[in-house]
């Protein structure tokens, strides 16, 4: 199906200006979403707002925002008031700037759409693609909408361009917040990483190779719901923390990934490989039935 554009948007720097249309990059169609219903009966329940002093349920009308500055003192707004403080919703991605790609962290990445030439735009969009793809720069600026400022940047990829919302500076924690101690670290120990890394590098991301495996267990749980089965969920074996070796965990891992070949991967395990990999709890009951057994027919 094809896709179809959301908004009509102009890109302005200096006296350029190139109309483009806007598409969601991003879809969220894969979350599964649950109503919540009364156990006794299965009805779907109503959401009411119930007044803290008087205890009894206040009508949508009767509703307004109010702001907590100090403890249980509020300033209230009317939708009124709050709507001429909005950002008024704009047509135009203002470009203010050009800066390398590299140089702002995807920590600031939020939401992203991609852009297209709108009607006589495509010679200027195909000529701003190629120049900030050569330049290996990106373009920023700000673009309000639903009420809202944003940051925005716009950055080439393949053949088209991405306009990408960005948080704000308050919006991001920093790292140096966190209590990370100082830990020297010794050079075999860094060998025997780098090793490891270098086994299991891919020279670029493909999102196709990861599965969101737990939205496919949901959705299979509920089509055999829908089907009338039962489901049972097994308990995980729980178990303490474990100190391990780092060094003897570095090279374990690099043995385990150079034992698995291509042609290994698809061979059946072994019996003594399938025990190996065994809980320890289970191993130890297995090893005990035969002695249980030869206990029993002395007994007898």
């Amino acid at each position: 199906m094809a896709a179809r554009s959301i908004a009509s948007l102009t890109v302005s720097f200096g006296l350029v200006s190139i109309p483009v249309k806007l598409y969601s990059a991003t879809e969220s169609s894969h979350s599964i979403s649950f109503n919540l219903l009364h156990k006794g009966c299965g009805s779907r329940l109503k959401q009411q707002y119930i007044c803290a002093r008087e205890e009894i349920p206040v009508a949508r009308n009767d509703i307004v925002k109010g702001y907590e500055f100090a403890k249980d003192q509020y300033v209230m707004f009317t939708p009124e008031e709050l709507k001429a403080l909005e950002e008024a919703g704009t047509h135009s991605a203002d470009i203010t700037e050009f800066v390398p790609i590299s140089s702002i962290d995807p920590v600031y990445f939020d939401k992203a759409y991609y852009l297209a030439p709108d009607k006589g735009g495509a010679k200027p969009y195909a000529l701003f693609a190629k120049a900030l793809r050569e330049s290996k720069r990106c373009a920023v600026g700000t673009w309000a909408s639903h009420g809202k400022q944003h940051i925005v940047m716009i950055r080439p990829v393949d053949d088209g361009l991405v306009m990408q919302q960005l948080l704000y500076a308050n919006e991001v924690r920093s790292i140096g917040d966190l209590d990370i101690p100082k830990t020297d670290v010794r050079d075999a120990e860094l060998k025997l990483a780098q090793q490891l890394i270098d086994q299991q590098a891919s020279s670029r991301f493909d999102p196709g190779a990861y599965k969101d495996e737990v939205s496919e267990r949901v959705e299979e749980a509920i089509q055999r719901k829908v089907e009338g089965e039962q489901i049972t969920v097994a308990e995980e074996p729980g178990g303490g923390a474990q100190i391990i070796d780092l060094m003897e965990a570095l090279r374990a891992s690099l043995e385990k990934k150079g034992a698995t070949t291509p042609a290994a991967k698809g061979k059946p395990a072994t019996q003594s490989a399938t025990r190996a990999r065994k809980p320890p709890k289970q191993a130890v009951e297995e090893e005990a039935v035969p002695a249980r057994r030869k206990a029993a027919k002395k007994a007898k």
